[in-house]
């Protein structure tokens, strides 16, 4: 009886890791595919064969006369703008599946922690503030004064967060997501400060950042908040295992040889980083790291070794569809890509909230 017992364990655990690495597969065929169609769908369409002929120019291969004009200005616009699509739905559905993970709370979100709120804050005043100086400053450096800017808020507010969680130690994990709701709260009320106070140009500037948006992303903003956000997307799967154990209770993981205090540290640095560098480029976009954790645990459980990994490819796919449907919906405009993932993601949670309900059986 054991051993038939141990035996058909065994196969379902295979079974199991089978249906995930399918799974993985899977995910990074729909990234793919929607990272194709975030290059090639707008105003003016580019084809796969377009794209092809790009690159060969660009490493010299063909003759750029064999390149429409045209198609190399499309291209020259929408590669930078649908690589920061993709990094920064990788780096919010990644840094949503560790900090569920961490607080053991499947309604956690990056931006509790304050990091989203402080980088738009630092974006917001540096525009209300200090826009003369974006304007007197020459190219590179006038470009990049926002997004650093607003990498410095995440961090700040980070910093904040973890200072005065620091003096409620025995409040634990707690404490850190009580320290980011008050520190987003005051954010967000600077925030509004400064859209009171500010003029009809800087308002149009100011909706950029509160509703998000790739569109105006360029080479110049979008590499250095890409490199910003290639350490934490490979250092943060490699915290699966001591996440998994966190699962059965702080206490429990420590005597198992989880240093906790460490695993927080380390894990809400490398989201502050990748968080504070996507919204640097890309202003507030909400639910991502929301939906995105919630549908990978759906279809492979709650094993981090499947979730952070598929969450970083699910949020790279989700982006850069979003993206797409937000310059298709009413062109020649485009709508905020905030505003499609709230769209997505509201009737997803009423969906969840109406099964959950279902379930219980109530």
């Amino acid at each position: 009886m054991t051993s038939t017992a141990i035996t058909l364990g065994q196969a379902r655990w295979t079974r199991a890791q089978r249906r995930g690495r399918g799974f993985v597969w899977l995910c990074a065929a729909i990234g793919f595919l929607a990272v194709l169609a975030s290059v090639g769908l707008g105003a003016a369409d580019a084809g796969v064969g377009d794209l092809a002929t790009w690159l060969g120019v660009q490493l010299h291969l063909f003759d750029r006369a064999v390149l429409s004009p045209t198609t190399d200005l499309v291209l020259q616009i929408r590669l930078p703008r649908s690589l920061a699509a993709a990094s920064v739905g990788a780096s919010l559905g990644l840094s949503g599946a560790v900090v569920q993970g961490l607080f053991r709370n499947p309604l956690a979100d990056p931006g509790l922690l304050g990091v989203s709120a402080g980088a738009a804050l630092g974006a917001v005043a540096t525009i209300v503030l200090g826009g003369g100086l974006i304007a007197w400053l020459p190219g590179l450096a006038g470009q990049l004064v926002l997004p650093l800017a607003a990498f410095a808020g995440g961090l700040i507010a980070t910093g904040l967060v973890c200072r005065i969680a620091a003096l409620r130690p025995d409040l634990g994990i707690a404490a850190i997501l009580l320290a980011g709701i008050a520190i987003n709260a005051v954010a967000m009320a600077g925030i509004g400060g400064f859209v009171f106070v500010s003029d009809d140009s800087q308002l149009r500037s100011l909706n950029f950042w509160m509703l998000g948006s790739v569109a105006s992303s360029t080479w110049t903003t979008t590499l250095p908040a890409v490199a910003m956000m290639a350490l934490p997307l490979i250092l943060l799967p490699r915290l699966t295992r001591s996440l998994n154990l966190l699962a059965v209770g702080e206490r429990e993981s420590a005597h198992l040889g989880v240093d906790v205090e460490r695993l927080k540290r380390r894990s809400i640095v490398l989201v502050a980083m990748c968080v504070g560098a996507g919204v640097a480029i890309s202003g507030m976009i909400g639910f991502v790291g929301l939906v995105v954790p919630h549908l990978v645990r759906l279809a492979v459980g709650p094993d981090h070794r499947l979730v952070l990994p598929c969450s970083a490819l699910l949020g790279a796919a989700l982006l850069s569809g979003a993206d797409v449907i937000a310059r298709l919906v009413i062109v020649p405009a485009e709508l905020p890509i905030g505003l499609v993932t709230s769209a997505v993601g509201g009737p997803f949670f009423i969906w969840l909230l109406v099964r959950r309900r279902r379930g219980a059986g109530v």
